[in-house]
């Protein structure tokens, strides 16, 4: 079975041979199997050639690349062999047209708020208020007629559903409002650097099949970013990403000693990464039973599901209806 493989230490990754080896700064080596890797995440300050990325591209191996203070630089993806020139035409001819990219932007928006919501309503004696706001925010999206209308309504939800988080965190993490470049308190970080695995592992599923990464409904598809991944990671962020950052700190997996503050620039330390990447890892192998397939299917393939249900909306097979956890 593919795994996930972290690297949090600096060194130098090296290919010898047919697999590759790790040397930390102490020249301490370690084997990794690539036959055995899906995506290779580095966070520490490595050196690699281009032989390793070769091995890599030959084990279709994604290697994603973190800053020293945890925030995604970039991904080098293998060349991608599951291409189809009909799939990619029609994913773009849905892109032009008006109406269809509304149609799949309001469907990944809808799935979003239905995970927001389905968080904060397990709290719903501390998070009515935010319950209510969200759902009047809701009703507007049907009269949307541009994008940039969702974005809007998408921006005003998000807020309250963040705010909900000072009612439902037990511990003294609180949301004022939302930071990024950089994080400006804790909670902000873990935010951050939860989404940046999600983007990640999203691209990870859209490079499985033969969608276009770049080409994207909800998030204005522009150069140097994979947009669809974006798109998708909506529905998703709610449903995995957030659930983790809640039990984390609830169950204090996660403290304010996990953080570090580098003028106002708050970032989750070395330790607070291996914990919450544990936390992470679990939920995406956590498996539900899946109402039409009638087996077991993990979060992680949840992803992949839903990349296949937009090719048969591209294709005309089947209207794209988006996941809508019913667990």
């Amino acid at each position: 079975m593919l795994k996930d493989h972290y690297i949090f230490s600096n060194g130098r990754l090296k290919r010898k041979d047919n697999t590759i080896y790790f040397l930390d700064e102490k020249e301490n080596k370690r084997s990794l199997p690539v036959h055995q890797i899906e995506n290779l995440y580095v966070f520490g300050e490595v050196d690699f050639n281009s032989a390793l990325l070769n091995l890599l591209s030959q084990h279709e191996v994604h290697l994603h690349i973190f800053n020293y203070y945890g925030f995604y630089a970039g991904t080098f993806c293998p060349r991608n062999r599951k291409v189809s020139g009909f799939t990619v035409v029609q994913q773009s001819a849905h892109y032009l047209d008006k109406g269809k990219r509304l149609y799949i932007a309001k469907m990944f928006l809808e799935s979003a708020v239905h995970h927001m919501l389905r968080n904060i309503r397990r709290h719903k004696e501390k998070a009515e208020i935010y319950i209510h706001q969200i759902e009047e925010e809701v009703k507007k999206l049907d009269a949307a007629s541009t994008v940039q209308e969702l974005m809007g309504i998408e921006g005003r939800i998000r807020q309250h559903y963040y705010q909900s988080f000072n009612d439902i965190l037990r511990q003294d993490f609180t949301f004022e409002k939302r930071t990024k470049q950089p994080p400006r308190d804790p909670l902000n970080a873990l935010i951050s650097f939860g989404n940046s695995l999600c983007y990640t592992t999203v691209l990870g599923e859209i490079y499985k099949t033969p969608l276009d990464p770049t080409v994207s409904f909800l998030h204005e598809p522009s150069t140097r970013r994979f947009s669809l991944s974006l798109d998708l990671a909506e529905i998703f962020k709610p449903l995995i990403v957030d659930p983790v950052i809640i039990a984390s700190i609830n169950n204090r997996i996660i403290t304010n000693k996990h953080f570090d503050d580098i003028d106002g620039m708050v970032f989750l330390n070395e330790e607070g990464k291996k914990k919450f990447i544990i936390e992470w890892e679990n939920k995406l192998a956590t498996s539900i039973q899946h109402r039409k397939l009638k087996r077991k299917v993990s979060y992680r393939h949840f992803i992949r599901l839903e990349c296949y249900k937009l090719i048969k909306h591209f294709i005309g097979d089947e209207l794209y209806k988006p996941l809508k956890a019913w667990w």
